[in-house]
């Protein structure tokens, strides 16, 4: 027998890719030990140890890292908003610094030489993980097959793949009617490649396996409430039920919002190392979140606190998780000022669930920032309207003088003209 070129953990998920790249890894000469980490997908891990060690892993480890995930990444991302290109809830990326943490404790425990994954040489996760990584432990040796020549030459798609699969009896979900990748967390679920990498192709319906399609949710609507403490979700009240555990809070409003049909996206996105990628998400639990807090946050932050938080922290962070700079000084730094920005948002929002919408029907807190006489158009409230004259007058100083310099100009502003090429 030849000497073992070393130890490698692997990133094992228990799909086509990490299958066969496990099987491969073992052909190259190297033992294998495969890690997956339990964050809220919904798997039959004892079937997947089965697998792992059927196809040849030495040894199988499982983490149940749901409640870091939560606590540690989601929450974080809820409290400033994060969203990447106006839609995107960052679903894959959120999992990706807890699943490297708890993989490269594994590896240091184990004396692994190497850590390997099955990211594509195309695709944002392999920047993720491998920067984690190093993060983490810089002296780390990285095995990426589908950057190795060897390995994408002889795998040049998925049907290689799925034959490579047959030929070693591993057993796989995808088959060539239905190829496309899925990674699943507690967050949400996404779809790529095979038929969607058309982007004009209408996913299949039986692709979705989250949420209800919102034509088929109930007739009748739903109504909860999420009570907030400094900007996080610290209570859930649905019917007579009642939710307060951070990951119990996230399940629960999982299956509230699959059973409406909420959280469905489908777009094209700019990957971080410039391709554009068509991708189908499902991100229940968090579009309700999302839609919640942000209007807890209209009623409770200070509006010039809500600016910079936006312009700042929202834009930074969101693409620090994208790009897989969690590990970093930036993530430290721009994380430190969340607490600052969320100390006010405390109050509750009621929201009706319906075939696919999450709709604010009503929000209160003791916070003091919103006073109903004050902004009341039936009372004067201590607010005296003679004092608006001096602000707009004010306001107006340096808007009439553009306006003069442009009337000297023979511009008076006043017969329409083009603006960039565009008559207006």
């Amino acid at each position: 027998m030849s000497e073992s070129k070393g130890r490698v953990l692997l990133a094992y998920s228990g799909g086509l890719d990490t299958s066969c790249i496990l099987a491969w890894l073992i052909e190259e000469g190297y033992e294998v030990y495969a890690f997956m980490a339990d964050v809220g997908q919904e798997e039959d891990f004892e079937a997947a140890r089965v697998k792992a060690l059927k196809v040849g892993a030495k040894k199988f480890f499982l983490e149940d890292l749901k409640r870091e995930f939560v606590t540690e990444l989601i929450y974080p991302a809820v409290q400033a908003n994060c969203i990447y290109e106006n839609v995107y809830l960052l679903g894959t990326s959120l999992a990706r610094p807890v699943i490297a943490r708890g993989m490269m404790a594994i590896a240091d425990r184990e004396g692994c030489d190497f850590v390997s994954h099955g990211c594509t040489g195309k695709g944002n996760d392999q920047v993720r993980f491998e920067l984690a990584f190093y993060g983490l432990k810089p002296d780390i040796k990285v095995i990426a097959p589908w950057r190795i020549p060897a390995f994408y030459h002889r795998f040049a798609g998925r049907q290689a793949l799925l034959a490579f699969a047959a030929e070693k009896n591993i057993p796989v979900q995808q088959t060539a009617a239905k190829p496309w990748s899925t990674d699943e967390n507690l967050f949400h679920i996404s779809y790529e490649a095979g038929i969607l990498e058309d982007p004009n192709i209408t996913p299949p319906t039986d692709m979705w396996k989250l949420t209800t399609a919102p034509e088929d949710a109930p007739n009748t609507p739903e109504r909860i409430s999420i009570e907030f403490k400094a900007g996080l979700p610290v209570k859930v009240t649905a019917g007579d039920k009642t939710y307060t555990d951070p990951v119990d809070v996230f399940l629960a409003l999982n299956a509230l919002a699959r059973k409406h049909g909420i959280g469905r996206i489908d777009i094209v996105e700019n990957r971080f190392i410039g391709v554009k990628s068509r991708g189908c998400y499902e991100s229940p639990a968090a579009t309700i979140l999302r839609v919640a807090h942000m209007d807890i946050e209209g009623l409770t932050l200070d509006r010039n606190v809500r600016a910079l938080r936006d312009q700042f922290v929202t834009v930074e962070l969101s693409k620090i998780l994208y790009n897989g700079h969690w590990f970093t000084p930036e993530r430290e730094f721009v994380v430190s000022s969340i607490p600052a920005s969320q100390r006010t948002v405390n109050g509750v929002v009621r929201l009706k669930l319906y075939k696919g919408n999450v709709v604010v029907e009503g929000r209160f807190s003791d916070e003091g920032l919103y006073d109903a006489k004050e902004s009341s158009m039936d009372e004067l409230g201590g607010f005296e309207p003679t004092d608006t004259t001096g602000f707009i007058q004010i306001e107006s100083i340096r808007i009439k003088k553009w306006a003069q310099a442009n009337i000297q100009k023979g511009q008076t502003g006043i017969e329409p003209k083009d603006v960039y090429g565009v008559r207006v």
